[in-house]
């Protein structure tokens, strides 16, 4: 089990998805990770649903979604000042999507888009933290880039947050030096953030969640009006499958079968 309290510059530290039909999304969640919802009162404007595991934050889901997206999970990366962060994106030839705005519980966030358009949140907390317990079946593991232009998301990536890359068999690992996250019984480097890989299609983040059972989360997903994509199939140290939620939105589940040596 991993627990966290809070995260250092160039994190990602948070993930969620914005849903037009939060009734279906909520309950399709909760059967596939067990996780908990806690749904705030009805009112008018923007509403946040906390997703806890064993009481602590894991995940989030909004709604309404906002007018420029479909269906997808964000991920959010903890910067220190969300305007200089943006600025420095920018500089890096990436784009403002949202300029910065004040955001839940005393928060600052915003979007921004890199050079081939994949769409990341910057944001510096107020009261809440980020996903309180990461690494373990039922909460967030990492985030992926699938994208066209490696070499320039791989600068873009450098300049914006100071990640560094490094090759792994056909993925890249997007490393910050000096972070100590992850687990001590991972394969790879502790200092790993993020992972990359070439595609022929649009560039975007996509995320991925640890899972007991990968067959369970996949007969879960279909029984609650979701679809499996791909999987689920080994690829040793995992196994794992690409589900997708009743409206859409894409995410993977790995299911750790063979502890690494």
């Amino acid at each position: 089990m991993s627990e966290r309290s809070g995260y250092q510059h160039g994190v990602p530290c948070w993930v969620d998805t914005w849903q037009a039909d939060p009734a279906t999304a909520v309950p399709f969640y909760e059967s596939v990770f067990g996780w908990e919802a806690q749904v705030p009162p009805a009112g008018e404007g923007p509403r946040y649903v906390m997703f806890q595991l064993d009481g602590a934050d894991v995940a989030g889901l909004g709604s309404p979604p906002p007018d420029r997206t479909g269906p997808a999970w964000t991920t959010y990366v903890w910067v220190d000042d969300v305007d200089e962060a943006v600025a420095g994106a920018t500089a890096a030839g990436g784009s403002a999507v949202r300029e910065p705005f004040d955001s839940l519980e005393g928060g600052r966030m915003a979007i921004v888009a890199d050079p081939a358009g994949a769409t990341v949140a910057l944001w510096h907390p107020g009261a809440h933290r980020g996903a309180e317990r990461v690494n373990e079946p039922s909460a967030y593991a990492m985030s992926m880039l699938v994208t066209p232009d490696p070499e320039r998301a791989a600068a873009f990536y450098g300049a914006a947050f100071g990640w560094t890359t490094e090759a792994f068999g056909p993925a890249t690992m997007f490393r910050l030096p000096g972070y100590v996250g992850g687990e001590p019984s991972q394969p790879v480097s502790r200092e790993v953030v993020a992972t990359m890989m070439p595609s022929d299609g649009d560039a975007r983040w996509t995320v991925d969640f640890w899972i007991a059972d990968a067959d369970a989360a996949a007969r879960a997903a279909t029984e609650r009006g979701g679809r499996v994509l791909d999987g689920p199939s080994d690829a040793p140290p995992f196994r794992s499958a690409v589900l997708a939620d009743p409206a859409g939105a894409d995410f993977s589940v790995s299911q750790l079968v063979t502890p690494p040596s």
